[in-house]
């Protein structure tokens, strides 16, 4: 899953669709901000959870693991999205 992109619909194991919404490289590091599809859809964006994973070198997805990553692609998130 290394060639990741922005609109790709992914399903998760419990059988829900999810919405790459961005992707930026950070150190060498892909990280990806996903949405599920049923919020994106909703009328109010305020319902909509969006959340953060990397890809690991086997193109897998693996969680953020420290408070300072977080922020640091957080804030590379909020970056992007202010563009658009």
């Amino acid at each position: 899953m290394e060639n990741i992109e922005v609109g790709e619909i992914i399903t998760n194991d419990q059988g829900e669709d999810i919405e790459v919404l961005a992707v930026v490289n950070l150190e060498g590091t892909k990280y990806v901000a996903l949405g599920f599809v049923e919020d994106l859809q909703a009328e109010t964006e305020e319902d909509i959870d969006i959340f953060f994973l990397k890809l690991n070198q086997d193109g897998n997805f693996t969680a953020i693991e420290s408070d300072e990553e977080f922020d640091r692609v957080s804030s590379a998130f909020d970056e992007i999205m202010q563009e658009d």
